[in-house]
């Protein structure tokens, strides 16, 4: 059974000079250049930019990358799997992704009735539950976007007195590892899939779903790694069977 093996990160032992190339990267995103009929060049700088660092731009471009690609997922899995939409009684896909990404797309901080207050953890387990007769779509992506929600403490702009937890990102990262082994490995009693998600056909493969939850987890260390180098801090990092992992704590783990 494959294990989660403890994983050494470039970013865990990110130099200054990296994060100074960062720097150069990320100081694009706070000014603009305009050119003049004549030729000259105006450099303008956003003034919600000045009290922002390096790693501030990066921890918000990192969670915009992290918030559209679970939307990307939701999107795709309501596609595949249009009965969970109907569930809820939403006119189409589109108006239940929105359902969860409303105001700005900020996930996690809405609460859902046919979820009985579960959040996070013990949402995602839901979506798995022989007994659940909802819609699983709503409890899995819902608790994922929990997690990250409160792993970027429910904010979607970041300034230099926010203070990150680097053990926070990192567990979010093995959620996500969890969840997705949950997605392609989670049978009914008649061995039916809960939902719909890689199409492991030879013919017609489809591995999207892996791909994108990769990245995601990808994203997710990397920031965790750059958080803790930051911070002086070390991460702990776990081991244990996919088979038989729980999810890792972050914001609040179980039943409101």
């Amino acid at each position: 059974m494959p294990r989660f093996a403890t994983r050494r990160f470039v970013g865990a032992s990110l130099r200054r000079g990296s994060l100074g190339v960062l720097a150069v990267l990320l100081a694009s995103s706070s000014c603009a250049t305009k050119v003049g009929r004549d030729g000259t060049r105006e450099v303008e700088v956003h003034p919600r930019y000045i009290a922002k660092t390096d790693v501030d731009r990066f921890v918000d471009a990192s969670r915009y990358e992290v918030m559209t690609g679970l939307r990307r997922l939701t999107e795709k899995l309501y596609k595949r799997n249009p009965r969970e939409w109907r569930k809820s009684g939403q006119a189409s896909p589109e108006a239940a992704v929105e359902r969860l990404f409303g105001n700005g797309g900020i996930g996690g901080v809405t609460e859902f009735a046919e979820l009985g207050g579960r959040r996070e953890a013990a949402a995602v387990l839901l979506a798995f539950s022989a007994d659940y007769r909802g819609d699983r779509v709503l409890a899995l992506m819902g608790g994922l976007l929990g997690m990250v929600d409160a792993a970027f403490l429910h904010k979607d702009d970041f300034y230099m007195l926010d203070d990150l937890d680097a053990q926070k990102l990192y567990n979010c990262a093995r959620n996500l590892e969890i969840a997705l082994w949950k997605l392609s490995s989670a049978r009914t009693a008649d061995g039916e899939p809960f939902l719909l998600a890689n199409e492991l056909d030879p013919k017609h493969p489809n591995l999207s779903f892996e791909r994108e939850f990769g990245r995601l987890i990808g994203v997710l260390d990397l920031l965790s790694a750059v958080v803790a180098d930051k911070n002086g801090r070390s991460l702990t990092r776990f081991t244990q069977s996919i088979a038989t992992a729980v999810f890792l704590p972050v914001g609040a783990l179980g039943i409101k």
